[in-house]
């Protein structure tokens, strides 16, 4: 017997599901500022920062992925997408620690 992923999202436990939510926002939100600070020391411009924070954004995904042993559905109704998905606000949190090191850094330049 098949079940659709609408019922694999009902089978979820409400509090487990928050609980790992909070925690993967805490795991992306860290990777993102971690990210930020790579490279504002490194000094890097433009494309290239953005091409780290796509890079730390993805290695930060796999390696959940394989802590989810293979099965992200089974710990959060998104699945995959949840994962993968770097979300607004680490963006910007990317970008605010991406500016802080590189100004902290490179202000002689």
């Amino acid at each position: 017997m098949s079940t659709t992923p609408e019922q694999a999202t009902q089978l979820l436990f409400s509090p487990n599901v928050q609980y790992n939510n909070t925690r993967l926002y805490t795991v992306k939100f860290l990777s993102a500022c971690l990210a930020g600070a790579v490279a504002g020391i490194l000094g890097l411009e433009n494309v290239l920062g953005f091409a780290l924070f796509i890079l730390s954004t993805l290695l930060t995904s796999a390696c959940l992925y394989v802590k989810c042993k293979g099965n992200p559905v089974k710990y959060m109704p998104g699945g995959w997408w949840e994962l993968v998905n770097p979300g607004q606000e680490n963006l910007f949190s990317f970008v605010l620690v991406w500016t802080l090191f590189y100004g902290i850094v490179h202000v002689y330049d």
